[in-house]
């Protein structure tokens, strides 16, 4: 790394310039306990997301149940709660997506957690309906804090080669949650077991213990070395990054290979606002659009199912509110299927071919879900393996929205980039969805649900056409191949 003076004019907030190898690095590092640490210490909080969602989604019809102890009804949890949940999170993804391209990942993946939890641990003391939806959008302003964070985190750790599958499945552990918390329903809501105005107070609970368990993981994960070069500090990249190649020869027994280049660039204490909107908009207008027809795609899709799911078991096929989370438990395999086993080809067959197919092949599928549905010709258990399949596509889908606009941006802009096009995509599909799809679902009539299935399906065909063009090819490339960063002392070309 070399370090020579530079014009305070032509950089903006600049210190130095530093030409260094740091990336290269850390693409060519093989697989190994390191990795498996910032896997553990990071990916694990969307368990804890999912694990909350679903507990709230199958408690609903308890809390409307005399003796709750909250005077509150099932449209309400599942339509104003979840849509304060979701401006929550569009909130806090905006602001702590802000803090962490400024003040670094680590500050803010470790803040963003202690939100989460303690906005959790008191939705549990619930005792008036105001407060329990004051904590749920606190949970969601700190939740929506964690995609900024650990996305861009993940992403600049994890080497290229491994890049797409591990920030999939890690994204799709959510569903792992949502397992536990189907299960874990089903035992807090036996009123032989606890009352009823405390089973559902536990299940918030015990998603705070295991949350302190993934604090005390997270204090190892270290900053992002990406972060710190870019940001002044390339004497600790440096460091950092000489201490991993170690620990990684000493437990490989071999040396490493030679990184492949090295990248110049202007260090920088900061980058605005004006600077992010112009990048995104100006500079990469194609794959701005493309994030946003993924993530609303996703989202209204997600909302269509997931947020009046329990509701759509009660009301057709009349199943008992506290055995719906059996029916979750088989819907959220399935989603965690999909990222686990379609996740290595987005590294291998690319990006563009199976975000587009996975996509379409979702969103077709819940057409005919919705057809089968409007017919009669389903039960609770084929609806159920349905939703199944049509969202073993659509998770990893899903999931890709996350990884593309985390990785086709410039590193500077990287947490923005997700906060923004997660907030912007989640708000159309996860604000409004929640609060039109309570009523279709609720209102016992078959042509409204079968009209929630079919805006979630067009949607995300509509967003599997726009990936079939726009998608980029970021399969096994370097972040800094992808898009050049703002901070780079070459001019970037071949922008799309």
């Amino acid at each position: 790394m070399t370090a020579q003076s530079s014009s305070p004019d032509s950089v903006p907030a600049s210190t130095g310039t530093i030409t260094t190898a740091v990336p290269a690095r850390l693409d060519r590092l093989p697989w190994s306990r390191w990795h498996w640490m910032i896997v553990i210490g990071l990916g694990t909080v969307w368990i804890l997301d999912g694990l909350e969602v679903t507990i709230v989604g199958n408690v609903a019809g308890r809390l409307a149940e005399e003796g709750s102890g909250l005077d509150i009804t099932a449209a309400q949890v599942t339509g104003i709660a979840a849509a304060l949940y979701v401006a929550g999170a569009c909130t806090g993804a905006l602001f702590f997506g802000w803090l962490t391209d400024r003040f670094g990942r680590k500050k803010l993946f470790m803040v963003t957690l202690v939100v989460y939890l303690t906005a959790t641990a008191l939705t549990a003391l619930s005792f008036e309906s105001w407060w329990f939806f004051l904590f749920r959008f606190l949970t969601g302003f700190g939740i929506g804090g964690e995609y900024a964070a650990i996305n861009s985190a993940i992403d600049e750790l994890i080497p290229s080669l491994y890049r797409g599958r591990v920030d999939l499945i890690i994204n799709g552990s959510y569903w792992l949650g949502a397992i536990g918390g189907a299960l874990l329903s089903i035992l807090m809501l036996d009123t032989a077991i606890f009352p009823k105005d405390l089973g559902w107070r536990l299940s918030f609970a015990l998603g705070v213990v295991l949350g302190l368990v993934i604090l005390l993981v997270r204090r190892h994960v270290p900053e992002s070395p990406r972060w710190q070069f870019i940001h002044g500090r390339g004497e600790k990249a440096e460091a950092l990054v000489s201490s991993v190649e170690e620990e990684i020869e000493r437990e490989h027994g071999e040396k490493l290979p030679p990184p492949a280049g090295e990248i110049t660039i202007h260090e920088r204490k900061s980058i605005g606002f004006g600077l992010i909107a112009k990048t995104v908009f100006q500079s990469y207008p194609r794959r701005a659009v493309l994030g946003l027809s993924l993530f609303i795609g996703q989202a209204f899709l997600y909302n269509a199912i997931t947020f009046g799911f329990g509701t759509i078991l009660t009301t057709f096929f009349d199943v008992p509110t506290g055995k719906t989370g059996y029916y979750f438990a088989v819907i959220a395999a399935g989603n965690f299927l999909g990222p686990l086993l379609l996740g290595k080809l987005f590294d291998t067959v690319g990006r563009r071919i199976m975000i587009s197919s996975t996509y379409l092949l979702s969103g077709v599928l819940l057409f005919g879900t919705a057809w089968l549905f409007d017919r009669g010709s389903l039960d609770a258990v084929t609806m159920t393996a349905c939703w199944c399949v049509v969202l073993f596509f659509a998770s990893a889908g899903a999931s890709s929205a996350y990884l593309t606009v985390s990785e086709i941006f410039p590193m500077e802009t990287r947490a923005m980039a997700i906060a923004f096009f997660y907030a912007l995509g989640t708000a159309a599909g996860g604000i409004s969805g929640p609060l039109l799809f309570a009523d279709l679902t609720e209102s016992g009539v078959v042509g409204d649900t079968v009209l929630a299935f079919q805006i979630g399906a067009g949607l995300m065909c509509a967003a599997g056409l726009v990936a079939a063009f726009l998608a980029v090819k970021a399969e096994r490339r370097s972040l800094e191949d992808i898009a050049t960063p703002l901070s780079a002392a070459v001019t970037p070309t071949g922008r799309a």
